[in-house]
């Protein structure tokens, strides 16, 4: 393994540095750096900032670090905070393979061993929820709580039929689209704005919650080399990421859990999905937000991670 908190390099590395991105708050760059550290040869990249016990953040599809700077600057008061992009994301590398559960925890854990950091908390995001779950489940040592939002964990939920309803077929056609091999790549290469524009039209509470401009940061991201086949291969891995679940689920992981859920999107079923592998569960729906929560209801989530990170702050700091 190894560490760098060097410039990233934008003509070898593709886009998502944190001095390139339009958009961040205030102040933003001169609390948060980008750093680097590689393992097992694969080289992570996450924007790191703040004063306070380490705080991992781990974003969802088809996002990057960039998702949670709305609410960075608010948990640098509080935490170190270590917003990654995993593999196949952002500026970190994109590899053919190793896009389950298991791998990308393992990758996650090495990366927080490497930062220097042996406890820690996680927030994870949609499929970060899927990574935060299993870092906790596979390795329960180093994580001291869990925050989940809006997300259902393949192996854990049941899988939908292919055809149901109106609104879980065009809330969840995606991850069918997403599995196929070759096909869809080709049919969204170079058509990335009516694709993934749709998948933030249509999953936030209104076609234009997600900022176009913040859309554009995604879709630059997602047109770099290796990035399409990256994003897509998060989805053609969930038959290994399912069988680990059900390993997984044999056991619930014991550490408090937050499981939150957009009012317009999984809303209580956020909930109800932890409440199957966890045993300290506590669960918010936030009203006037759909899936996109860190950007549609950023000071909400602040509002309902506050206190339950509270006892970890304040361990920490004894």
């Amino acid at each position: 393994m190894s560490l760098s908190t060097s410039p990233a390099p934008t003509a070898s590395g593709g886009y998502g540095a944190v001095t390139e991105v339009p958009g961040l708050p205030d102040g933003f760059t001169g609390t948060f750096t980008d750093t680097f550290a590689t393992v097992d040869g694969v080289r992570l990249h996450a924007v790191v900032g703040g004063d306070g016990p380490p705080l991992l953040l781990i974003g969802g599809w088809p996002q990057f670090w960039y998702q949670w700077r709305l609410m960075m600057p608010a948990l640098a008061e509080d935490f170190t905070v270590i917003a990654v992009d995993p593999r196949g994301s952002g500026l970190s590398d994109k590899p053919a393979t190793g896009y389950d559960s298991a791998t990308l925890a393992r990758e996650l854990h090495g990366f927080m061993a490497e930062l220097g950091y042996g406890r820690f908390a996680v927030l994870g995001h949609d499929i970060g929820m899927w990574t935060g779950y299993a870092m906790a489940a596979d390795t329960p040592g180093p994580i001291e709580r869990l925050a989940v939002v809006d997300a259902r964990i393949p192996g854990v939920f049941p899988s939908p039929p292919l055809i149901g309803d109106r609104w879980t077929t065009d809330f969840l056609w995606h991850f069918n689209f997403n599995r196929v091999h070759d096909v869809n790549e080709r049919l969204v290469e170079g058509r990335e704005d009516i694709y993934f524009g749709h998948q933030f039209a249509s999953k936030a509470l209104t076609p234009d919650a997600i900022p176009a401009e913040a859309v554009d940061v995604y879709l630059r991201a997602l047109r770099e080399p290796g990035a399409l086949r990256a994003t897509f291969e998060n989805y053609r891995a969930i038959d290994a990421t399912m069988e680990q679940s059900a390993r997984r689920m044999a056991e619930k992981i014991t550490i408090p859990v937050l499981a939150v859920g957009g009012a317009a999107s999984v809303g209580a079923g956020a909930e109800g999905e932890m409440r199957l592998v966890a045993e300290d569960v506590t669960g918010v729906v936030i009203p006037d937000s759909a899936h996109f929560v860190p950007e549609e209801a950023p000071e909400a989530l602040l509002d309902v991670l506050a206190p339950f990170l509270a006892p970890y702050r304040a361990a920490s700091s004894a």
